[in-house]
């Protein structure tokens, strides 16, 4: 665990000073798995074959001399939703338990041109859909902080690995906040981009209006340079932006002198846990001092984000998942009477029960004499949240609130009550419908859980949105803190 509480500029300088290899860093990643893996379950598969071999290759550039990149050797895991050549890639789900991708995701082929390793495949709620990893098909991943409790989802295996120092960062994916929620549960920074921002090419697609691949790391400064060598415009993504990358780290300077912050009184006002409401304006007066101001606002329509996230990427997810017909790649049912029966007994083996709840009222609104009543009036709620965040940076350069309710809730606590689960995203969905940049950093605790605070910026304004975090994480000793596995 040592080595993975070092900064990435301490690793990197160690590599090139010859004081570590980067088999000793995939060695402590897989004994680490070892020890903590039967108590986490972070993974569905692991590489260790392949990330040994890559990690002695990377040892024979090193004696070679000369300066490597920030992420040279560093171990990483992908989330299971995004595709990884000859590594199998299934969603979480039995659907496509046997998927063998043939490519790369643009956002992994990023990360083995900086040459970090990969070292597999990270546990999810089945197709991201979900917010606590009880709906993964193989079983649910635990918080490294109290293994009875949920480490949020669907990036929850990415975020707990990263908690539990099995490996030094993780990619995740969020949709309604499926990064910063598990972020925020498990302790650690979790940084969704701009929609855009990062391609999508080779991300499994729930919904493609929303989903962002973003970094899961244990320190805002780690976040910047895995963040750096993602982004990027990516031809083979039509909704990817082509816009300037600027330089992350450069905007880390702990400078918040000046900054106007709000703060929405729908993100602290009924359904938020006092103990979380405290540890925000905990926060708040650690800006304050440090020459930043903050005012309460109001983001109006935050009322009717759940109900418009939940028909529009229930929506999308109908239209996406129709490719999964037991036909053209993943697990095909046996003995069909025909071709109708064919998808009717593969769909149904195929996905859990939350998919096949998201494709029927994905189906249901986009039906005829429905798609009217819901999904184009979900579209326009849309673009009323959006102007919200659109009004409120017209004055002010941030928007911060707690990134979920509450702390983690026990597993099986929420499992079968699905609204009261859909609820814990309130705070994360109005950004992704607005398609803005948010990042989730440790603010404090509760009953030793830990609590997280979101800090959301304008489009395209990462470095805004990390500079904020870094001069927070700089001033505080919430990032420090590590389960007792």
């Amino acid at each position: 665990m040592a080595l993975f509480d070092l900064r990435l500029q301490d690793v990197h300088s160690k590599l090139n000073n010859k004081e570590l290899s980067v088999s000793d860093l995939v060695g402590a990643s897989y004994a680490r798995i070892g020890e903590t893996e039967p108590a986490i379950k972070a993974f569905i598969t692991l590489d260790e074959e392949n990330a040994r071999r890559q990690a002695a290759e990377l040892d024979k550039q090193l004696k070679e001399g000369g300066e490597r990149g920030l992420l040279f050797g560093l171990p990483a895991g992908v989330k299971d939703n995004i595709v990884t050549e000859g590594l199998l890639t299934t969603c979480a789900s039995q659907f496509l338990g046997n998927y063998d991708p043939i490519y790369d995701a643009t956002a992994v082929r990023k990360l083995k041109a900086a040459q970090s390793v990969t070292i597999g495949k990270l546990n999810m709620d089945e197709f991201a859909m979900g917010g606590s990893n009880e709906n993964s098909s193989y079983y649910p991943t635990r918080n490294p902080w109290n293994t009875d409790y949920v480490p949020g989802g669907s990036s929850g295996g990415s975020a707990a690995s990263v908690a539990a120092g099995q490996v030094y960062f993780s990619l995740g994916s969020d949709t309604g906040g499926s990064i910063r929620q598990p972020a925020a549960y498990c302790g650690i920074v979790g940084l969704k981009p701009t929609y855009g921002l990062v391609s999508r090419f080779g991300l499994v697609a729930f919904a493609s209006s929303l989903d962002q691949i973003g970094p899961l790391t244990k320190n805002v400064e780690d976040s910047a340079y895995v963040l750096q060598a993602i982004a990027g415009y990516d031809e083979r993504d039509s909704t990817s932006a082509n816009v300037e990358i600027p330089d992350y780290v450069s905007a880390l300077t702990g400078d918040v002198k000046g900054l106007r912050i709000g703060v929405p009184k729908e993100y602290l006002g009924e359904g938020i846990d006092p103990r979380v409401k405290e540890a925000v304006l905990k926060a708040l007066a650690v800006y304050e001092s440090l020459g930043a101001s903050w005012e309460e606002i109001s983001l109006p329509h935050t009322e009717y984000a759940i109900a418009t996230y939940y028909l529009l990427a229930s929506s999308e997810a109908s239209s996406n998942l129709a490719r999964f017909d037991g036909v053209r790649y993943g697990v095909r049912a046996d003995n069909p009477s025909g071709l109708i029966d064919l998808y009717r007994k593969s769909r149904s083996q195929g996905f859990g029960p939350e998919v096949k709840r998201r494709i029927m009222l994905g189906t249901y609104a986009l039906s005829s004499g429905y798609y009217d009543a819901y999904y184009l009036k979900a579209q326009k709620v849309r673009t009323l949240i959006k102007q919200d965040f659109d009004q409120a940076f017209g004055k002010y350069d941030l928007i911060i609130g707690p990134t979920a309710p509450t702390p983690a809730f026990r597993i099986g606590e929420q499992v079968g009550d699905p609204l009261t689960m859909y609820l814990n995203d309130i705070c994360t969905i109005p950004v992704s419908l607005a398609g803005v940049p948010a990042i989730s950093v440790p603010c404090g605790s509760a009953d030793g859980l830990p609590i997280g605070l979101q800090i959301i910026g304008k489009a395209f304004d990462e470095p805004t949105v990390l500079r904020a975090a870094h001069a927070f994480e700089q001033h505080t000793e919430h990032h420090k803190r590590r389960p007792q596995l």
